[in-house]
């Protein structure tokens, strides 16, 4: 095989339709744009959010507040649910990935103080709630701030 005879699979590809090529061609005269009208002319069209001169909904609604796109997202982990885990295991994102504690890691793991924890393990996240890291620590395990 040679690259000059590398052709698409059959059925794949459709010739594209030549508009405004005569009348006989079924796509003819005004080129299936209809007849006058603002969508027949060169420039045709209306921009997007354009309402026909109605006052758009972006300039109807109020605008308030503001979304803060520097703010970090945790994936947040009870600490009811590291009891999942043997004693003595290190139990960071990829642990916590497999187990389906969590479905993503986002910008970081957060552990909160929900519940009990009773099995001695070192976690390792980037934050802890204060109640999570003493708990943590009353039953004889370790909170790594990564």
């Amino acid at each position: 095989m040679k690259l000059f005879e590398l052709t698409p699979v059959e059925g794949s590809t459709k010739d594209s339709k030549r508009k405004g090529r005569g009348h006989g061609s079924g796509n003819g005269k005004t080129a299936g744009r209809g007849h006058k009208g603002q969508n027949a002319r060169s420039g045709g069209g209306v921009r997007i959010g354009f309402e026909g001169g109605q006052m758009p909904i972006y300039r109807r609604l109020p605008k308030r507040g503001f979304t803060n796109i520097f703010a970090k997202q945790y994936a947040e982990v009870k600490l009811s649910d590291l009891n999942k885990f043997e004693d003595g295991a290190v139990v960071d994102t990829q642990a916590l990935l497999d187990a389906g504690i969590i479905s993503k890691a986002l910008d970081g793991v957060k552990v909160l103080g929900n519940g009990e924890l009773t099995k001695k393990v070192t976690v390792k996240a980037a934050k802890f709630t204060a109640s999570a890291a003493s708990k943590i620590e009353a039953a004889g395990g370790k909170a790594e701030v990564m």
